[in-house]
């Protein structure tokens, strides 16, 4: 038996994008035009003061609260946790990691309405220190900077690996393996990351435009912000299979799917029942 994604599917996408900047906002056009969906971390703390003119040619360029309450609330799209000021926690005692962390997790959740539990490491910096921290806080993934380069389901939701930066030279390459993957026994996740600001530091939206042609509109992907991808394989983890392996029964409140062999479709198991696999 394997975990499959919501439909059967076998591919998951997902993006994450960092510090709340006011190219976001082109950003997520371009996402919301090609369906994609993302996860923005920001920083609660770090909001621009209303009224401020940023000097000619500053790119890193944060938005005031208002705007960014426009942007990402009831955007479809995840808000994350990017700590409240953007230290590097692996410098800070662990009273400070707390405030840290859980002040920007209180923020982010009085500004959306709902809850946030997810997060990326300001600077990719942590240590078992930090993430013991992170898991105290309510925060259940959390985002490095370390490249893996392939598609492998994350393990370690707390040292969670993207598969690659979108300035990476082989992001292009990557996209192309991950579409032309047949159909196997093992889901698949591409996960991108960056921050919004650096196409305008660089020139090269295109970068973005040319690969969200390239990843959206299949129907043998599910796009996803990164919350819905962890939380939905908890609950897939969480499936209590029978002696025999026939059946299986789901204890959670989500619907998942599996696909039983090598020889069967993939089953829904819905939630609080036991579903016979073959």
């Amino acid at each position: 038996m394997t975990i499959r994604f919501p439909g059967g599917l076998r591919k998951a996408v997902t993006l994450s994008y960092d510090d709340g900047v006011e190219q976001d906002v082109r950003l997520m056009e371009i996402l919301n035009a090609h369906g994609l969906k993302a996860t923005f971390n920001l920083n609660s703390g770090c909001y621009a003061p209303p009224g401020l003119v940023w000097p000619k040619g500053q790119v890193h360029r944060r938005m005031t609260e208002e705007a960014v309450r426009a942007l990402y609330v009831g955007s479809g799209h995840e808000v994350a946790v990017h700590t409240l000021t953007h230290p590097d926690l692996t410098d800070l005692p662990r009273s400070e990691m707390v405030r840290e962390v859980l002040t920007d997790r209180l923020n982010l959740e009085k500004l959306t309405g709902g809850l946030v539990r997810g997060a990326a490491y300001p600077f990719g910096t942590f240590s078992d220190a930090v993430v013991d921290v992170l898991r105290d806080c309510g925060i259940v993934y959390c985002r490095t900077v370390i490249s893996s380069h392939d598609f492998s389901i994350p393990q370690d939701w707390l040292r969670l690996r993207p598969t690659c930066h979108h300035a990476d030279p082989e992001l292009m390459p990557l996209t192309e393996r991950f579409l032309a993957d047949p159909a196997g026994w093992t889901s698949r996740l591409f996960y991108l990351w960056g921050h919004a600001y650096e196409f305008e530091g660089s020139n090269n939206w295109e970068v973005i435009i040319n690969w969200a042609d390239r990843i959206s509109g299949r129907d043998d992907i599910w796009y996803c912000t990164n919350i819905e991808i962890c939380d939905y394989m908890a609950a897939a983890r969480s499936l209590i299979p029978t002696a025999d392996g026939r059946a299986v029964y789901n204890p959670t409140a989500m619907t998942v799917y599996v696909q039983p062999d090598m020889f069967h479709e993939a089953v829904e198991v819905p939630s609080g029942q036991l579903t016979a696999l073959a």
